[in-house]
């Protein structure tokens, strides 16, 4: 077979990946586009949904609920924020079935075995997240900061003055960037199980190494709280508490993944019994 020949039956199979992964875009893409569709006829159900942590708040304070538009447009990207967010909500299960389809022929049926768990976890885990942060964090949130207010009137001794008052009156596409803001923070840190799992199935990470940075990891999620939740204590030591256990719960999903695999390397006749996953001797100290 002459080079030119060789040339265009490899270039062949490169065009039909290319088609086959044109035609799960198109097909992703109008899964999102309909998910939106639908979403902006039912905006104004989801936006009440996503402003009740506040209302609840604001009801505390014995204040109404209501939120301004501080543009003339502000309304409608309002609706299409929420419809975008909610179109790709929707749409994901099709979109994750796409792509499961496009990378599934390329991978033995071992490694289609250990991926697909992965896919199912990891919306699943988003979802936990985002209904953690929705459920607990944003009130908290939304308390804290509700908490700078200041009436009109203030009453000293006998006298009656007027005081600068510092009332909420919040801004329906800001408040909406604040609650998304929780909502994808939180749903990406529960995703930690899944990202390290992953990679310990892959030979990335492993237990012990996880073990040893664990000082490290505590400094980072510690980093993470402060950033990710307003500055009041109770909500940063929540938000710790959780991705600290999520981590803990890494490294035990790893431990197992990796005990498996030696399990079946050792079947496989590849490391001794006396020896670790990577063929090294195994530690005679029990510690």
């Amino acid at each position: 077979m002459s080079a030119a020949d060789e040339l265009e039956d490899s270039a062949a199979p490169l065009i039909e990946h290319l088609t086959e992964l044109r035609n799960r875009l198109i097909r992703s893409l109008i899964a999102f586009i309909i998910g939106m569709v639908i979403c902006f006829t039912v905006w104004n159900p989801i936006f009440n949904f996503l402003t009740q942590p506040l209302c609840r708040a604001l009801e505390l304070e014995g204040q109404d609920c209501g939120l301004i538009f501080i543009a003339l447009e502000e309304g409608f990207f309002v609706a299409i924020q929420i419809s975008l967010l909610g179109g790709l909500a929707l749409s994901f299960p099709v979109i994750s079935y796409q792509m499961w389809r496009f990378v599934a022929p390329g991978l033995y049926k071992s490694e289609k075995g250990a991926f697909l768990p992965f896919l199912v976890a990891s919306p699943f885990m988003f979802f936990l997240g985002a209904a953690f942060a929705y459920y607990v964090i944003t009130p908290l949130a939304f308390d804290f900061f509700l908490g700078f207010q200041q009436g009109e009137i203030a009453a000293e001794g006998d006298v009656t003055t007027e005081a600068a008052g510092l009332l909420f009156q919040g801004s329906a596409k800001a408040y909406l960037n604040l609650t998304i803001k929780f909502i994808v923070a939180f749903g990406l840190c529960f995703q930690l199980p899944v990202l390290l799992t992953l990679m310990g199935k892959a030979g990335l990470v492993s237990a012990a190494g996880l073990r040893n940075t664990r000082k490290y990891a505590v400094v980072g999620i510690l980093l993470m709280a402060a950033l990710a939740t307003p500055p009041d204590v109770v909500s940063q030591v929540i938000l710790f508490v959780v991705v600290y256990g999520l981590y803990e719960i890494s490294i035990q999903l790893v431990a197992r993944v990796e005990a498996k695999r030696l399990a079946q390397l050792r079947a496989e006749g590849v490391v001794g019994e006396d020896e670790d996953i990577h063929g090294n001797p195994l530690d005679e100290d029990p510690r």
